[in-house]
């Protein structure tokens, strides 16, 4: 396991100033933009509610554009990511915007360590995270040990189907990978990134694992939390199938009868009152 986490670090170190460099990102408009927010947290205003004032913690914050968003809601957050590259960008960018936000490098299953146990009132975890954790219910474990009783967790991500999906058909949607989790992870190999970027990167390869929405649902139960809200969507803030996808809003559909498939979900569960 130290092998695969070792690898996903290194690819999301080579990747971050690229990412923070891309027009995707959006960094100079949310520095510039006293009132600026991510898409993705933009997309979930209506299901997020108040966060003024809640001590919140982002799990894999990445270079912080969501955490920062919500600081900008008015939470006081704190960041967490495995990769110091990514956590020294998130650093600077919250000073250029002018925004306390305490950022920690630590892996996810070690951020009640980190962080201490109980003290939060939100965990948010945002898109494309899930995938590069092998075991889902050790997660939901994690997210349970940060909440004080009454707080609660918040996630969008994509769509364990869409994980499944093989993005390189264009003739049919079709399953290629695994839905459900598994011990050994998949392993890919591809010198891209999801952003528009010119850079040419070295570190190719990544291990991920897909969790299908009733297992995570089921770790969320098993950790003692309560199911209060599940949202699936028909759109998903990247081109996650090329040549089948249009762009509306920064949020990107199937072109073609997107009914068929579910691209991402929003989550809520609440750590019950003691």
């Amino acid at each position: 396991m130290d092998e695969h986490r070792e690898l996903n670090r290194a690819w999301w170190d080579e990747r971050a100033p690229a990412h923070a460099a891309s027009s995707d990102y959006a960094v100079r408009r949310l520095v510039d933009d006293p009132a600026g927010l991510s898409q993705v947290v933009q997309f979930d205003l209506p299901r997020l509610g108040d966060v003024a004032g809640l001590r919140g913690v982002h799990l894999q914050c990445h270079i912080g554009t969501d955490t920062l968003s919500l600081a900008r809601l008015g939470a006081h957050m704190t960041g967490v990511d495995f990769s110091p590259a990514a956590v020294a960008i998130a650093r600077d960018i919250a000073v250029r915007a002018g925004l306390d936000i305490d950022y920690v490098e630590s892996e996810v299953y070690s951020a009640p360590d980190a962080l201490g146990v109980g003290g939060f009132d939100l965990v948010y975890t945002g898109v494309g995270a899930l995938i590069w954790l092998p075991d889902i219910d050790r997660w939901a474990q994690v997210v349970a040990a940060l909440l004080r009783p009454g707080g609660r967790l918040f996630v969008r991500d994509g769509h364990p189907v869409l994980w499944a999906v093989d993005e390189e058909r264009l003739d049919a949607i079709a399953l290629r990978y695994p839905y459900f989790e598994h011990t050994e992870p998949q392993c890919f190999d591809g010198s891209g990134t999801y952003v528009d970027t010119d850079v040419d990167f070295a570190t190719t390869a990544t291990r991920e694992w897909n969790h299908g929405l009733g297992e995570i649902v089921t770790a969320l139960l098993a950790a003692g939390l309560r199911l209060t809200m599940l949202v699936e969507h028909d759109s998903v803030p990247w081109d996650a199938l090329p040549g089948r996808m249009h762009n509306v809003d920064g949020e990107w559909h199937l072109t073609e009868h997107p009914e068929r498939l579910p691209l991402s979900y929003t989550l809520q569960a609440v750590k019950p009152a003691q």
